[in-house]
């Protein structure tokens, strides 16, 4: 499968080179189906025809190199330390000694951000479905995962609050505000339409080079500070905790679209129509829910600066020596 190699491979190519098996060799179509099945032409249409081309897509390899076992035992610790941060806080009784108004923050952005983040899996999920190499399938399961991870800490935090503080409506209000929040709607708009990206190349961008750097931003970064600002320093852990899953994604996310512009320059035309559509998503979006933080327009800044670090040089290679 490797063919004519000088080196021994590693182990995490040996477990992740070639692994889809609707990318065989010889292959006439994805699946084993005639090739005009509905199945089968979803996938020459939305991968094999996407605008996003590389010469070679297995070339892409992981920078963190993530094998399934590697995973597992670092968010295996990982998740211990989250949990012991949510024992260590419940046992000290600190949901009383929230203020009104952090309690407020809470039930307006962090509870009901579980919604925004099940999006993202779903669409990370699909990424991964989809993509043209086992390596960056492997990467987006792992980055799923991750999502799914952070839904199920905001849940579990969402009936903590719940319990200790039921007059604040957290854990029943959250829906209402997800579907009818003035604040929460261009996100939602935003996420929705990540889900009708069909093609593969446009939704890894919508999500991983534009909507989750600067959405993160907003809900972790920003909205932990904010939550420490106002006494509440077990919601400042969990963002600061959760925030390295997100760096990890921007890593190889990254040098995924690094390696296709290096191997196919005009590659950059589709992913400059594709990021300047998502970024007016994304500003809209951090600028909405930056009502809720403070300063709308400080708030959307700070996210378009995380955004726009994350791209330097991608586009115009000048302007990686400026970032």
């Amino acid at each position: 499968m490797f063919g004519d190699v000088r080196r021994m491979p590693s182990d995490y190519e040996v477990v992740t080179h070639q692994q889809n098996w609707t990318l065989r060799q010889n292959r006439h179509a994805a699946f084993e189906q005639n090739p005009s099945s509905p199945a089968n032409l979803w996938f020459l249409t939305y991968r094999e025809r996407s605008p996003l081309q590389a010469s070679d897509w297995d070339a892409f390899r992981d920078p963190d190199e993530l094998t399934y076992r590697a995973y597992v035992t670092a968010q295996s610790e990982a998740e211990a330390t989250l949990q012991g941060a949510l024992l260590t806080h419940a046992e000290a009784g600190t949901d009383a000694t929230l203020s009104d108004a952090a309690v407020a923050l809470l039930a307006t952005v962090f509870t009901p951000s579980r919604f925004l983040c099940h999006g993202m899996q779903q669409v990370q999920a699909y990424i991964g479905y989809m993509a043209p190499s086992s390596y960056i399938t492997n990467a987006a399961g792992f980055a799923t995962a991750d999502l799914l991870r952070r839904v199920t800490a905001i849940a579990y935090r969402t009936r903590e609050l719940q319990i200790n503080r039921p007059e604040s409506g957290i854990g029943t209000a959250e829906r209402a505000r997800w579907q009818d929040d003035p604040d929460w709607q261009p996100a939602r708009k935003a996420i929705e339409y990540a889900l009708i990206s069909y093609d593969w190349g446009e939704a890894f961008t919508a999500l991983n080079l534009v909507l989750g750097p600067t959405l993160d931003d907003v809900l972790l970064t920003q909205l932990g500070r904010s939550a420490r600002a106002g006494g509440d320093d077990l919601t400042w852990l969990l963002t600061n905790y959760l925030a390295a899953d997100s760096r990890r994604r921007d890593k190889w996310s990254r040098a995924l679209a690094d390696m296709v512009v290096a191997q196919r320059p005009e590659s950059r035309d589709p992913l400059r129509k594709w990021i300047d559509r998502w970024s007016v998503r994304a500003d809209e979006a951090a600028h909405a829910l930056g009502r809720r933080l403070g300063s709308a327009e400080d708030v959307v800044a700070h996210a378009r600066a995380a955004r726009q670090r994350h791209l330097a040089g991608l586009l115009d290679p000048a302007d990686a020596a400026t970032a």
